[in-house]
C-alpha cells in the first residue's frame, strides 16, 4: 500500500518544512508549492489525496481563489482541502463550515499555529477511505 500524498500550498517555507517533517514522520508523502498557480498545476498533475492550503500568499486572497479553482476543476474537485491560515488574526475573518461552505469551498478551516498532533488527526479525518 502506497503512502497517501499531501500537497502543501503555502509560501512560508519554514512552515512547509515543519509540516513536511510532521507528516512524513506519520508515513505520508508530501509535495509542496509556494503559490496558488503552481499548487493548482501540481494538484491537477499529481492528484494528491489531500491539500493543505494557505490563504495569504502573493495576494491576500490567493488561497481563496485557488480553492475555487480546485473545486471547479473536475480533476481536483473531490480532493479534501484543509485551509491552514493566519488570516483570522490579521483580518478578523472567521470561517464556519456550516454557514460559509458556499462562500469558501474547503473541508476545514484551521488557524495557524496548529499543534502537530491536531494537524495529523485532522489530515487523517479528512483523507478519503478508498480501498
Amino acid at each position: 500500500m502506497s503512502a497517501k500524498t499531501i500537497l502543501i500550498i503555502d509560501d512560508d517555507i519554514d512552515l512547509v518544512e515543519i509540516v513536511r517533517v510532521t507528516l512524513e514522520r506519520e508515513g505520508f508523502a508530501v509535495i509542496d508549492a509556494q503559490n496558488g498557480e503552481r499548487g493548482l498545476a501540481m494538484a491537477q498533475d499529481r492528484r494528491p489525496d489531500l491539500i493543505l492550503l494557505d490563504v495569504m500568499m502573493g495576494q491576500v486572497d490567493e488561497g481563496f481563489q485557488t480553492a475555487y479553482a480546485l473545486r471547479q476543476d473536475q480533476r481536483t474537485s473531490e480532493i479534501p482541502i484543509l485551509m491552514l491560515t493566519a488570516v483570522t488574526d490579521r483580518t478578523g475573518f472567521d470561517f464556519d463550515p456550516a454557514r460559509d461552505k458556499d462562500f469558501l469551498p474547503v473541508d476545514e478551516f484551521l488557524i495557524k499555529p496548529i499543534g502537530p498532533r491536531q494537524l495529523v488527526d485532522l489530515v487523517r479525518k479528512h483523507l478519503p477511505t478508498k480501498i
